[in-house]
């Protein structure tokens, strides 16, 4: 019965770990948050010199206007004249710097409210004094991913202190999976999300060697359109979007992948004090029962 009683704290565990954003409804508002940056902010008049829609012509709209007639007079301006693949680069931009948010208060709330190092010796040295009591109580002070997961063992480690229907190896076979199964509750909170800066890493560089290409291509047709004398705006403008194309998408991808390596580490870390712990809960109960 009491063994029943804990499988069902699983189950009331469960619903607790969902937490995050949810990128199916995220990701269509933050590509109208990028495109918004781009034609408002980047696209914005006071950026350019010359732009027909200040001499008069307010309704003409840049996709009206060829290329060499914008006089980027700013480096957001510049950013613009990068073309359409500029857009989709900021919003890739955008999220991850919005998912990266989410991932650190997520991680800062899954660590606890105490100092996770202080939790671990705390719980290891009340388990070596066989004071569960006080080492639930303490999981209850720390909470988090950590905390959880510990008083998930702890609870199953009492239930079957008075268990009499199993044997020691049996007993240390269930205490053994509960840990395992608490844990696995915890993963997918921790990691959820990761796999959109992971993909952003690649992805990035993909998009913007896309926008390089047709830079570049805009620059050597204008070389050959021009016969003996190549349109040297044109020109220019081609190279110019090219590049701008090339610096967003590195630079994207190299902040992509550093923080998705920090935030990798940062779950290590949580997984590492998780299994820590769950060594002690073990020895404690072999010795102690």
């Amino acid at each position: 019965m009491e063994m029943n009683v804990s499988n069902n704290e699983h189950v009331d565990v469960a619903p607790k770990k969902k937490g995050g954003l949810n990128p199916t409804f995220i990701l269509p508002l933050l590509l109208l948050v990028g495109i918004a940056i781009y034609l408002f902010i980047l696209g914005s008049t006071n950026n350019f010199r010359d732009d027909a829609r200040i001499a008069g012509h307010a309704s003409v709209a840049f996709a009206d206007i060829e290329a060499k007639e914008l006089h980027p007079e700013s480096f957001m301006g510049i950013i613009y004249m990068g073309g359409p693949i500029v857009p989709i680069l900021i919003t890739f931009m955008v999220i991850v710097i919005v998912f990266s948010i989410e991932r650190f208060f997520v991680l800062r709330k899954a660590s606890g409210s105490g100092d996770l190092d202080t939790f671990v010796v705390n719980i290891r040295n009340l388990l070596n004094q066989n004071r569960v009591d006080e080492a639930m109580e303490e999981c209850d002070r720390q909470q988090g991913s950590v905390g959880n997961v510990v008083k998930e063992g702890l609870t199953t480690y009492k239930a079957l202190a008075h268990d009499t229907t199993l044997n020691k190896e049996q007993k240390m076979v269930a205490l053994n999976k509960a840990i395992e199964e608490a844990t696995t509750l915890e993963m997918p909170m921790l990691e959820k999300n990761m796999m959109i800066l992971s993909t952003l890493g690649t992805v990035a560089t993909l998009i913007a060697l896309l926008g390089t290409v047709i830079g570049m291509i805009k620059a050597f047709f204008a070389l050959g359109s021009g016969g003996g004398t190549p349109d040297a705006a044109a020109l220019s403008i081609g190279i110019s979007e090219a590049l701008i194309n090339t610096a967003l998408g590195i630079g994207t991808s190299a902040i992509a992948i550093i923080l998705y390596n920090y935030f990798t580490s940062k779950i290590d870390g949580l997984t590492y004090k998780i299994d820590e712990i769950a060594m002690s809960i073990q020895q404690s109960f072999a010795e102690f029962h």
